[in-house]
């Protein structure tokens, strides 16, 4: 696998050597399971459930949406939603379109205005009330910057975790880049979830950031005796980021005829479905739409390839539940997956929009049941060690400690 850099090989090296202190952590973010086994944040969750068992203490703080309650408590996490629009307006969180709905109206910016004011305002009076040690914003916008406000009020320290479509947000509008600036060094740390996301930020932050992924719920996801030989998963939304139509286009050339579940949806997904006709696939084709987060393993473990043509995906945690399945991922050389697949080790990756490599890459997979195995179990072993709840948390919860320490220290002199 490859390197993380300096900065982060000394701080896995401090993990093993401090413990960290019961703190009280108060994480800020726009996605977060709405109901148990909601796929909305999930790996927020597992964060969440990784350091309640560290002895950190976690409340979470989310948007409304319709028909959530505006208090619960999920897997032990107690979570409180704010309310920022007329109920039937409260439709920018949960989905991954914010972006969107806010380019294409003048009411969606409206709404977004009213989303940072009302976050803020939530999440000062949450801080005055419950006091905790730390904030953890995920994402910088918009979580981060009400984040950042409040912690300049508070004096609480603040991190911030970017997870990929923050950053891409600031290649798109010039605007932006200042207040991520301001977010980046008003916080106490930031933590990207690859080493390709940690090298954008660094261009904001007053020091390297910290490379930290999320972590995926591992006991859920296991390899099956159950397996397809001749069926290919695509998971994610169905866009140009995700690469759906590239994923179609592999398909039909390869030599084997193999069928290929396409779990999710998005905007691409009728002139994806156009095109899967177009080449005379269409009934190999299954598009089975959002489904249950606890049906994805089985849905993993009974494919022979993953199929994963994304492009500047953030980190792409879809390839490490694959892995766990000894499901091997085949991707595009982009983004945070060159952190997470080890070329002919844990999976293949080939150049981005090279259709004919990637399609030879699924075809050496289902073709070759010997390699398939030995990836399968390389991909498991190395998912296994970086990305359970516990490692992950063990991280974060000495993140949270070095920036409690800091403002003590700072206060101190």
């Amino acid at each position: 696998m490859r390197s993380y850099g300096d900065a982060s090989r000394k701080f896995s090296c401090a993990i093993q050597t401090l413990s960290a202190e019961a703190v009280k952590a108060l994480f800020v973010t726009h996605s977060f399971p709405r109901f148990e086994g909601d796929p909305a944040g999930s790996f927020i969750l597992s964060l969440a459930e990784g350091l309640s068992h560290q002895g950190v203490e976690v409340r979470v703080l989310a948007p409304g949406a319709p028909n959530v309650s505006a208090a619960a408590t999920i897997n032990g996490i107690p979570v409180r939603r704010f309310r920022y629009a007329p109920r039937s307006y409260e439709t920018l969180a949960y989905r991954g379109t914010m972006a969107e709905d806010v380019s294409r109206s003048i009411t969606g910016k409206f709404v977004l205005a009213s989303f940072i004011v009302a976050e803020t305002v939530a999440l000062r009076s949450e801080t005055a009330t419950w006091k905790p040690d730390v904030l953890h914003a995920h994402w910088w916008f918009p979580n981060g910057l009400a984040a950042a406000c409040v912690s300049r009020l508070s004096g609480v320290p603040l991190v911030t975790t970017s997870h990929g479509t923050d950053l891409r947000l600031l290649k798109a509008n010039a605007a932006a880049r200042p207040l991520a600036r301001y977010v980046f060094r008003r916080s106490a740390r930031v933590t990207c979830v690859s080493q390709w996301l940690a090298q954008q930020a660094s261009e904001f932050s007053r020091s390297a950031p910290i490379v930290a992924p999320m972590p995926v719920a591992t006991s859920q996801f296991a390899p099956s005796d159950d397996r397809d030989d001749n069926r290919i998963v695509f998971i994610g939304r169905l866009s140009a980021q995700k690469g759906i139509e590239a994923a179609i286009r592999a398909v039909a050339r390869m030599r084997r005829s193999v069928v290929l579940d396409v779990i999710g949806d998005g905007p691409d997904r009728a002139a994806a479905a156009e095109l899967a006709n177009q080449l005379g696939i269409s009934e190999r084709v299954l598009w089975l739409g959002h489904v249950p987060h606890t049906s994805v393993p089985a849905l993993l473990a009974r494919a022979s390839a993953l199929v994963a043509p994304f492009t500047e995906e953030g980190l792409g945690l879809v390839a490490v539940e694959a892995q766990l399945c000894e499901t091997p991922p085949v991707a595009f050389r982009s983004g945070g997956l060159t952190d997470i697949v080890d070329d002919e080790v844990t999976g293949l990756l080939v150049s981005p929009g090279d259709i004919d490599a990637l399609a030879a890459g699924l075809e050496r997979i289902v073709s070759n049941p010997a390699l398939r195995a030995r990836l399968g179990r390389a991909g498991r072993a190395a998912a296994l060690a970086r990305f359970t709840p516990q490692a992950v948390a063990e991280q974060y919860s000495h993140v949270y400690q070095e920036a409690i320490n800091d403002r003590t220290d700072s206060r101190a002199s």
